[in-house]
């Protein structure tokens, strides 16, 4: 008799029940689906009697998590886009005019009267009426750089500054542009996600490739341009101080202004100055909402430093214009009837609810930093996924019925086991890729098949140093425990060189390979569960209820 302790056999028992349950679901994928979508739904205090019975389509007391199947499984899109770091130089330099005329204004006596002039958008042209102030007007504004905040700047400034005879330019340093580059990429990363899973997208895959380019891959949407759509729009809110108003569309807004188109009223513009008080980055909150005449709105809410600068402007500036500005277009210009102290606001316009609602989600998630250029765009038909499931089926199918036969051929009644032991073994695999929430790719479906190869492998060690065992005159059971037991080291070591290659395929490679990967290393784990201890179970019962004196292997 073959002695398991009693531990052993129910912990296997019950990893194979929670193992068939949690990937049950999958066999009824679209039911499934369809349930968790209404139950969503509900949670978020949507009701109506279609959510309810769509609902009921899944037991709520059994499992309902399903695996995420990839990109070319489901369809969907694939986008690679290339972020426009450049923009973000001519935003720094905007945003250091004022700091920088201030300062030079406080000496007023030595650089006279300071005035912005034209030039490349990465640079900051400044003139002074006193030539002979150049020196002391360089001195002032180096004193306003800062040390560049990164590990590959240490010790270099944020701005370099020269003189042509009246005139001071500054641009950004080498070391801050890097700087700069890294930060806008990682932060166009990171809003790109926030705006794709805002709108319920399942398990996107949102990756930076290279210096400056983002690769998005979004399952089950109809095409690449619903999520050019999501993503592609910058949503760039200003409030900006009111200059002047004009019909003439190619009026000279002067030195730092920028001449701006009205949305709401044609052939209207405004010049702006260019600076503007607070920007989209200092909100902290957008929703969708109704003014006080019931048309679609949407308030906003400002962080402290943000509701700071726009208490102060609007309490100096009462009775003055105020232009909201969107993607540059002023979509609304108020005059300022009192102080906003606040920092909570309504943006007007010519809405519809399903622009006020997709307004407060961009808004939200915040603006681009810079423009996304669509280098590469694929819209991947539900057909094509279809047919590769398909595929995939096939080659598990067939390589399934080779590895039974082959086993069933070679090992009689063990081999039998094994092919017992190795189902469960896939189950578990889809039961973990379902509790984990895992994505499943074609290259995936390609880790699982080889899985089967690597898990009766194990068995034939085992049944091999059985066959050795027996060789010597031992008794049935002892060339059982003793196959188990001498076999043991072997297929760790097998098993735990195939982890350490996964491991190195996920966290160093991208997309496809990294689906292979993950599929390939949940196979090592079941693997070692099965082939060693489930397997070990199923035969201790075999002898428990034929109990023969010999056995053929």
């Amino acid at each position: 008799m073959i002695f398991i302790p009693l531990w052993q056999r129910l912990l296997v028992a019950l990893a194979t029940v929670a193992a068939i349950l949690l990937a049950l679901p999958n066999m009824f994928y679209g039911r499934v689906e369809v349930a968790n979508d209404a139950r969503a739904s509900i949670a978020q205090g949507l009701t109506s009697p279609e959510l309810e019975a769509d609902a009921g389509l899944w037991p709520s007391w059994l499992p309902s998590g399903l695996i995420n199947l990839g990109l070319d499984l489901r369809g969907g899109a694939h986008l690679l886009a290339e972020v426009q770091v450049s923009d973000v130089y001519a935003s720094r330099m905007d945003s250091l005019w004022p700091v920088i005329r201030d300062a030079l204004a406080a000496d007023r006596d030595t650089v006279g009267f300071v005035t912005r002039e034209d030039g490349p958008p990465s640079e900051l042209h400044v003139r002074i009426s006193k030539p002979e102030g150049a020196a002391r007007a360089l001195e002032i504004v180096r004193g306003l750089a800062r040390p560049v905040a990164s590990l590959s700047g240490g010790g270099s400034s944020d701005i370099e500054v020269r003189a042509q005879n009246d005139l001071l330019i500054v641009n950004l340093s080498e070391a801050e542009r890097a700087a700069t580059d890294d930060r806008t990429v990682q932060q166009a990363l990171e809003i790109v996600r926030r705006r794709i899973d805002e709108v319920g997208t399942r398990e996107p895959t949102i990756l930076r490739q290279g210096a400056d380019r983002i690769l998005v891959q979004v399952p089950g949407v109809g095409s690449a341009q619903e999520v050019k759509d999501i993503i592609g729009t910058t949503a760039q809110l200003t409030f900006q101080p009111v200059v002047q108003r004009t019909s003439n569309k190619d009026a000279d807004p002067g030195a730092g202004n920028i001449l701006v188109p009205s949305v709401d009223e044609p052939g209207v513009y405004y010049i702006l100055d260019r600076a503007a008080v607070v920007t989209g980055e200092d909100l902290t909150d957008a929703q969708p909402t109704f003014d006080q005449n019931g048309r679609p709105a949407v308030s906003f809410r400002f962080d402290p430093q943000g509701a700071r600068a726009f208490g102060e402007y609007t309490g100096a500036h009462i009775g003055e214009p105020f232009a909201i500005v969107l993607d540059n277009e002023v979509i609304s210009a108020p005059v300022i009837q009192s102080a906003i102290p606040g920092g909570s606001g309504i943006i007007t316009g010519q809405f519809t609810p399903e622009e006020s609602t997709d307004l407060a989600v961009l808004l939200r998630a915040g603006a681009l930093p810079a423009e996304l250029t669509f280098l590469e765009e694929r819209t991947i038909g539900p057909e094509l996924g279809a047919d590769s499931i398909q595929a995939g089926k096939n080659a598990a199918y067939a390589a399934a019925v080779m590895v039974v036969l082959f086993m069933i051929a070679s090992y009689g009644v063990f081999g039998a086991i094994a092919c017992v032991a190795l189902a469960i073994n896939i189950v578990m695999i889809f039961a973990s890729l379902s509790l984990l929430g895992a994505t499943l790719t074609l290259p995936g479906i390609a880790g699982i098949v080889l899985t089967m190869g690597q898990a009766v492998d194990a068995n034939v060690l085992i049944y091999e140093r059985m066959r050795e065992e027996l060789r010597r005159g031992a008794s049935p059971v002892k060339a059982v425990q003793e196959g188990f037991d001498k076999a043991f080291s072997a297929i760790l070591d097998a098993n735990v060189t195939t982890f350490i290659i996964a491991a190195i395929m996920f966290f160093v490679g991208t997309g496809t390979v990294r689906g292979f990967a993950v599929t390939l290393a949940m196979g090592v784990v079941t693997t070692m569960i099965t082939g060693v201890y489930v397997s070990r179970v199923l035969i201790a019962l075999w002898f428990a209820r034929t109990r023969p004196k010999t056995i053929v292997v």
